[in-house]
């Protein structure tokens, strides 16, 4: 009885969501009520999103968290795209083989069987780039089978699948293929810009997301000759997540919201690349621009910015090459709105040699002990040398001590 209870709260209150459509273009309607998508890729924090003015989470896939996840997102009033994960064949899936498919469309029909009536749940994100780095273009006519799935299970929530980017072939095969889809999920960084005017040209005629954004990707920018990619600092990408947020907002007829990543914080490539937190919880100036974006007003305290940050009087390049056993010397300028004091956190870290694609997880390199003194934490300047050839970061992380930080690496090479 207790557990038919449960299902019964879920069921009365499980809402209702969908799409319409009328001249000024699409709208997500939530219990009948508009709802565009101020929303985070992450599960993390969210007593913080909410009080940032975002409204929904996007998860990936279902683990032993999933429960604890939907209950603390119905605790906030947030709600969340339902990430069921789908085999991509980069990863060894075969969508030639029969019983493997019939497998994952099983797992589907159990997965919106068991979560459809939660309170919380907005729409069905059905895989993540399947598209990466594949070759079978069956895998849409599958697609096809599972949107027709979800939607007999449950006709109250819609279902977006997730691409890498945006591709007109791609769009093709999709509208062939799939037509039960509702909405189209996009991961685009560097070129969210040209996304509107895309959508349009390539002749896509449904609803879209931006499913990721965030700083330009580590496969978009530019790299050291020996292949180290050169990550902008927090200061250079909030100005990038700033332009970002413009262009997304730019289109009010087919675009529903999208998912900023990543809201929490993780390794790929380095340990802040794509993360809006640092391991200790500290944010960066990235979020001073979602708050304002999100709410229309600024934080009352806001992140340090870095100003200039050089190694060997040199900003991050391609080639900074430097003998062992040779004096480095580092430098910031650091401007703190808020008139903060500053602790200057210094570290020299290997370049990771566990580097994946399609954000699989990534092993951590660890910092190298003993290159620092706790003195040095005071100064905006530093000398160090290394004896071990390789490549390496110097790293940085300017804390204001309220919670805000600012980060910065540069690449270099030990020869």
């Amino acid at each position: 009885m207790i557990i038919f209870g449960v299902f019964v709260h879920f069921f009365v209150f499980a809402s209702k969501v969908e799409i319409v459509q009328n001249k000024n273009g699409f709208q997500l309607l939530k219990d009948g009520v508009p709802y565009y998508i101020q929303g985070a890729g992450g599960t993390e924090n969210l007593d913080k999103l909410k009080e940032y003015g975002g409204n929904s989470i996007r998860t990936w896939g279902i683990d032993a968290q999933t429960d604890n996840i939907l209950a603390n997102a119905k605790k906030h009033n947030i709600t969340v795209c339902f990430g069921i994960w789908i085999g991509q064949e980069r990863q060894g899936f075969d969508y030639s083989n029969k019983d493997a498919l019939e497998s994952q469309l099983e797992m589907v029909r159990e997965t919106v069987r068991k979560y459809k009536n939660h309170p919380s749940i907005l729409i069905w994100g059905i895989g993540n780039e399947m598209d990466l780095d594949y070759t079978n273009f069956e895998v849409w006519k599958h697609m096809e089978e599972i949107c027709k799935i979800v939607k007999e299970e449950d006709p109250n929530h819609p279902t977006m699948l997730v691409t890498a980017g945006l591709d007109v072939a791609e769009i093709k095969l999709i509208k062939k293929n799939t037509p039960s889809l509702d909405i189209l999920g996009i991961n685009t960084y560097g070129n969210i810009s040209y996304i509107k005017e895309a959508i349009n040209m390539y002749d896509w005629d449904k609803p879209y997301i931006v499913a990721e954004w965030g700083p330009y990707g580590w496969w978009e920018v530019e790299k050291t000759a020996w292949g180290a990619a050169i990550e902008e600092t927090s200061t250079q990408k909030a100005k990038t997540y700033e332009a970002s947020m413009k262009s997304i907002m730019s289109d009010s007829t087919k675009c529903l919201g999208s998912y900023v990543f990543l809201w929490g914080q993780k390794q790929e490539t380095t340990s802040t690349w794509f993360s809006m937190f640092t391991e200790e919880g500290d944010e960066t100036e990235v979020m001073d621009v979602i708050i304002k974006g999100w709410t229309g007003f600024p934080p009352e305290n806001k992140a340090p910015s870095i100003t200039q940050f050089l190694l060997q009087n040199q900003i991050a390049r391609k080639g900074l090459v430097i003998q062992k056993d040779s004096f480095l010397r580092a430098s910031v300028t650091i401007m703190d709105p808020d008139g903060d004091d500053i602790e200057f956190i210094w570290q020299i870290i290997p370049e990771s040699t566990d580097k994946k694609s399609g954000g699989d997880k990534e092993k951590s390199p660890q910092p190298i002990k003993g290159i620092f003194k706790k003195s040095d934490y005071s100064k905006n300047n530093i000398i160090f040398k290394l004896s071990k050839s390789g490549p390496y970061r110097l790293f940085l992380f300017a804390k204001d001590g309220q919670g805000n930080v600012a980060t910065g690496n540069i690449p270099f090479l030990i020869e």
